[in-house]
C-alpha cells in the first residue's frame, strides 16, 4: 500500500533521514520504533507532506505522492494523529469531529460557517465516540478534555477522516494504564476490521501486543524490519538502543 523508497532529509549538516526504504502492507499494523532522534517523526512528516524530502519517493497505492501537498495526500486517504493533539481549541468536540468528516467538502464549509452543520453528523460522531470509549458530552469544548481523553479524541478524529491508512504518532505516550489498555483494544479491533496502520511508539510491550511487523530506525536509517518476535531479539537492535527494555 505504502512504499518508502530511498527517502532522505537533511537539516543543515544533520541527516535526519538517510536513504530510508521499507513497505507498509495493507490491512496490517506496522510499528516504527527507535530512539529519540532516530528520524521517525521526520519520516512521518515527510509521508504526509509537512516536510519536503531531499531525495527518494513515496508511493501510495501506486501513485507517486512525493510532491503532493499535505491537503491532497489527506484526500488520497492518509490520516494522521500527533504526539501532542492539534485541536481547534475554540470549537466543541462535535464541531472538531464534523470538520474531520467533511474537511474536503466545500459545501460543508459553507454549511458550517452558516451554522447549519451542527446536527448533520451527530449519529456518526456519537458512534465513533462510543467506539473509542470517550465518555464526554460532545457539546463541550475540546480544551475541557483531559490528556488521555485528547488522545482518544485525536484517534476518533483520524478515523472519521476518510482514509485508507492511519499514521499514529505515539498513541500511548503519557497516558494512564486504563487509556493505554483501551487504545490497545481499539487497535486490535481496527486490525480485525482490516485497517492499515503505521504507528510510532516507544512502549515496546504495547508494540508487541498490537504490531504485525516492526521497522526499526536508528540515526535516520532502517536498522531492521520484520516480525516483532524476530526483530526484538536481533543483537544489533538490542545493542543499538532497546537495551534492558527489550530484554524484560
Amino acid at each position: 500500500m505504502l512504499i518508502i523508497k530511498n527517502i532522505s532529509k537533511h537539516f543543515g549538516g544533520v541527516k535526519a533521514v538517510s536513504n530510508c526504504s521499507f513497505e507498509i502492507p495493507a490491512r496490517q499494523i506496522t510499528a516504527l520504533i527507535g530512539p529519540n532522534g532516530a528520524g521517525k517523526t521526520t519520516l512521518f512528516n515527510i509521508i504526509n507532506g509537512f516536510v519536503e524530502n531531499d531525495g527518494g519517493k513515496i508511493i501510495f497505492e501506486g501513485r507517486d505522492i512525493s510532491k503532493s501537498p499535505t491537503w491532497e495526500r489527506s484526500r488520497f486517504g492518509i490520516s494522521r494523529t500527533f504526539q501532542l493533539s492539534r485541536l481547534f481549541a475554540n470549537l466543541t468536540v462535535r464541531a472538531n469531529l464534523e470538520l474531520s468528516i467533511r474537511q474536503d467538502d466545500d459545501q460543508f464549509w459553507k454549511m458550517f460557517f452558516l451554522g447549519r452543520a451542527e446536527n448533520e453528523f451527530n449519529e456518526r460522531i456519537a458512534e465513533m465516540l462510543r467506539f473509542v470509549g470517550l465518555e464526554k458530552d460532545p457539546s463541550v469544548k475540546v480544551t475541557e478534555l483531559s490528556y488521555g481523553q485528547q488522545k482518544l479524541f485525536d484517534l476518533a478524529r483520524a478515523l472519521l477522516n476518510p482514509h485508507t491508512i492511519l499514521l499514529l504518532d505515539e498513541p500511548v505516550a503519557g497516558v494512564n494504564p486504563v487509556v493505554r489498555e483501551r487504545l490497545k483494544e481499539i487497535l486490535l479491533d481496527l486490525k480485525k476490521k482490516g485497517e492499515t496502520v503505521l504507528l510510532i511508539e516507544h512502549d515496546i510491550d504495547f508494540v508487541r501486543g498490537v504490531a504485525d511487523s516492526i521497522v526499526v530506525m536508528d540515526q535516520g536509517a532502517v536498522l531492521a524490519q520484520g516480525d516483532p518476535d524476530v526483530v526484538l531479539k536481533d543483537a544489533k537492535v538490542l545493542e543499538a538502543y532497546l537495551g534492558a527494555t527489550a530484554q524484560k
